[in-house]
């Protein structure tokens, strides 16, 4: 298993997706956009609340583009360990299964 080659296999099914439904995908485009851009929280607060939701709700894809978007940010490999934690505290068993995928993510892109 490569969390890499998932992420680039990923953005590909997107770049279909969008054009396949170029308007839905450009709405929901437009809401990360503004979301991202504004509000008082920083990008990387905003990067750790959104992968902590996406590992309660057990989304993979969602995890690893947050992982990454996580670092790009500036985060650290301790603070992805709080958000695993929390994860964990909020979702129990599963979020430890997800939390698991979410550091060795973190460990292969740290090593790339």
């Amino acid at each position: 298993m490569s969390y890499i080659n998932d992420i680039k296999d990923m953005r590909s099914e997107l770049r279909e997706l969008n054009k396949a439904i170029p308007e839905a995908t450009s709405g929901f485009g437009a809401l990360s956009k503004a979301v991202k851009d504004n509000g008082v929280l920083s990008t990387r607060e905003k990067e750790f609340i959104a992968l902590g939701m996406a590992l309660v709700q057990r989304c993979e894809p969602c995890i690893n583009f947050h992982v990454e978007a996580l670092m790009k940010a500036g985060g650290t490999r301790e603070e992805l360990g709080d958000v695993l934690a929390m994860a964990v505290q909020m979702s129990g068993g599963p979020g430890l299964m997800y939390a698991g995928h979410a550091l060795a993510c973190w460990d292969e892109l740290a090593k790339a």
